[in-house]
């Protein structure tokens, strides 16, 4: 069944021919202007954060690529379930035989494969038209551990992107109206994730407690693996933070579903 609710948010997003394009477009307009920014600042101090210019440039089209597989401006699916709540429709998904956290989660992945193919690869392909990107080296080996690592860290990227949407969402149980919330969660996340600069340039206080946050996982991991800063041991330790991440958010947010409806308060009645 979920493998099923997967394939169809596989489909739904896909019949938005016109969103999609739009967002291919302001995702690539945006790769330009970060790139750009990048160039200036490269050239003003080169290897900033131990990234070369061709590796920074590479970081910015990743960025675009990702950023609506990772739903790094937006809720994504989640944004159902939270008008869900707040409108009392929960209270007739809460009967139906399901567990509602894997649930979203099919409906996300299901999201998250179309955006990938559909928003990831004309960005990163315009980006290596126009710049200098770097690919994974050093032999067919090493080559390939690294794009199966980078396959790995983007699903648990994402693992942990809906754990942390999850949470968000669930918020709504409580306060009703849940934007406040989510723009507290898109500037954390983005900042603290490393979208906007690498985190290796922030100051080394901040850059420590970066690291301690799961936000890095979401972005800043899977672009270090994918640029091979990370020795295999160093991968490897990378992946296990992110999965061990993965685990205790989706926990937490079983918690706090299992808390939120012992009493469901549906307004109106």
């Amino acid at each position: 069944m979920y493998a099923a609710v997967c394939a169809r948010g596989f489909r739904r997003y896909s019949t938005y021919r016109a969103a999609t394009w739009a967002r291919v477009t302001t995702n690539t307009v945006f790769g330009f202007i970060l790139a750009y920014t990048y160039l200036a600042l490269w050239q003003v101090r080169p290897h900033l954060g131990g990234y070369d210019l061709s590796a920074a440039l590479t970081y910015v089209w990743l960025g675009q690529a990702l950023f609506a597989f990772l739903c790094m401006g937006g809720m994504g699916v989640l944004d159902d379930l939270q008008t869900r709540i707040t409108k009392g429709d929960i209270a007739v998904d809460l009967f139906r035989p399901v567990d509602q956290q894997a649930w979203w989660l099919a409906v996300d992945l299901g999201r998250g494969g179309y955006q990938l193919l559909a928003n990831g690869v004309v960005p990163m392909l315009v980006g290596g038209l126009c710049f200098d990107l770097r690919l994974p080296q050093g032999g067919l080996g090493p080559t390939v551990a690294t794009w199966a690592a980078f396959a790995v860290s983007i699903v648990l990227a994402l693992l942990v992107s809906y754990a942390l949407r999850f949470l968000v969402a669930l918020t709504a149980f409580w306060l009703l109206d849940g934007r406040g919330v989510q723009m507290i969660y898109y500037l954390t996340c983005n900042f603290f994730g490393g979208f906007f600069l690498p985190i290796t340039l922030f100051p080394a206080p901040l850059e420590e407690l970066a690291r301690a946050l799961p936000f890095v996982s979401l972005f800043q991991v899977p672009a270090d693996v994918f640029l091979q800063r990370y020795d295999a041991v160093g991968t490897l330790a990378a992946l296990g933070v992110q999965a061990a991440w993965a685990v205790v958010l989706l926990g937490v947010g079983r918690v706090v579903q299992a808390r939120a409806v012992r009493k469901v308060v549906v307004q109106g009645g």
